[in-house]
């Protein structure tokens, strides 16, 4: 008996999730998409907070910015939870690769006793700012709106607390577990440490998420990274000898170049949504980042001595200017 094989092309009924279509048309969706896209709890809440009655337990008023759809916050990474996850396995990969090398080579015991005293009198006490990061980023995943930006915010509060993590490791190789001790003595004391303590606190009190957003990650990572990391790590510690403290705080390098972009993204279209919403940021961004400024100043004298005010005002403008480009000009 013949048998006639053909191919036959069936047409599935859906393409895709209801709402995904709704919001991007009848087409398949990325995985992005499905785990981002209108999600949020906003029906059949069951409770109101019983510390604010007055607030829906997702409350888009809690915050002076106002957007027509929150999901417009989107990631530029795209990272869900499988992204996001392998990005930051590869990276952890390296990191350890790095220690592992620095360890096992010597390469601690090779830096000047000026260079070791001054990594550690600049880097180790900054895992307490770390760890302020992290709060300050669980709370906006907590009281913010749109899961494209919650997850995202949580998924930074994740990197600080590793970034902290890597700064212990950083204390205990060049200083043992002594190192860790008086870094938080000095956190705790040291007049220098403190306009930068008293930012950090000043923020765990803040209630408005998206001030938050911009205090932490905008104004205060905008200028902490690039002049700690890149004008005093790479640009004077490694000329004078150091370079394995650049190959231990690579990761903090790295993250930075990465993250920003998102940050600039928020930034960029939470701004563009209204002029009301500009002059807000506008705002925010000239009181925090002035206030990070004063507070970094005496953490750069550490390394940098004289240079340190010349040094931090070509950050500030470094900074000005990447706000500029995000739409907010300061």
């Amino acid at each position: 008996m013949p048998i006639d094989l053909r191919m036959v092309t069936i047409e599935p009924q859906r393409q895709t999730f209801d709402h995904l279509a709704h919001r991007f048309g009848d087409k398949p969706a990325s995985r992005y998409q499905e785990g981002s896209y209108d999600i949020q709890a906003a029906e059949n809440l069951h409770y109101l907070p019983t510390w604010d009655p007055d607030q829906k337990l997702y409350d888009t008023s809690i915050t002076r910015i106002v957007m027509e759809d929150w999901y417009a916050l989107k990631d530029p990474r795209q990272f869900y939870y499988s992204t996001y996850t392998l990005t930051r396995a590869r990276q952890q990969e390296t990191a350890e690769a790095n220690f592992s090398f620095v360890e096992t080579r010597g390469l601690a015991d090779m830096l000047p006793d000026d260079l070791r005293a001054t990594a550690l009198r600049v880097l180790v006490p900054l895992r307490h700012a770390a760890w302020g990061a992290n709060q300050h980023n669980s709370f906006i995943c907590g009281y913010g709106y749109g899961v494209t930006l919650t997850q995202a915010c949580m998924y930074h509060a994740m990197d600080n607390l590793g970034i902290a993590q890597y700064l212990s490791r950083l204390g205990l190789l060049l200083g043992d577990a002594e190192a860790l001790d008086t870094a938080k003595d000095a956190w705790l004391h040291d007049a220098a440490w403190q306009p930068l303590r008293r930012y950090v606190e000043d923020c765990l009190v803040l209630r408005d998420p998206m001030e938050l957003f911009v205090a932490q990650n905008v104004a205060l990572d905008g200028l902490l990274y690039p002049l700690v990391y890149e004008r005093i790590v790479d640009n004077d510690l490694s000329v004078r000898g150091g370079s394995a403290v650049a190959m231990l705080t690579q990761f903090m390098s790295d993250w930075f170049d990465e993250t920003r972009k998102w940050t600039d993204a928020v930034l960029k279209t939470a701004a563009a949504e209204s002029e009301s919403n500009r002059a807000v940021l506008q705002e925010w961004i000239r009181a925090w980042s002035g206030r990070a400024a004063s507070a970094l100043l005496p953490v750069a004298a550490f390394a940098l001595g004289a240079q340190a005010g010349e040094a931090l005002e070509e950050q500030v403008a470094a900074f000005k200017l990447r706000a500029e480009k995000a739409g907010v000009a300061i």
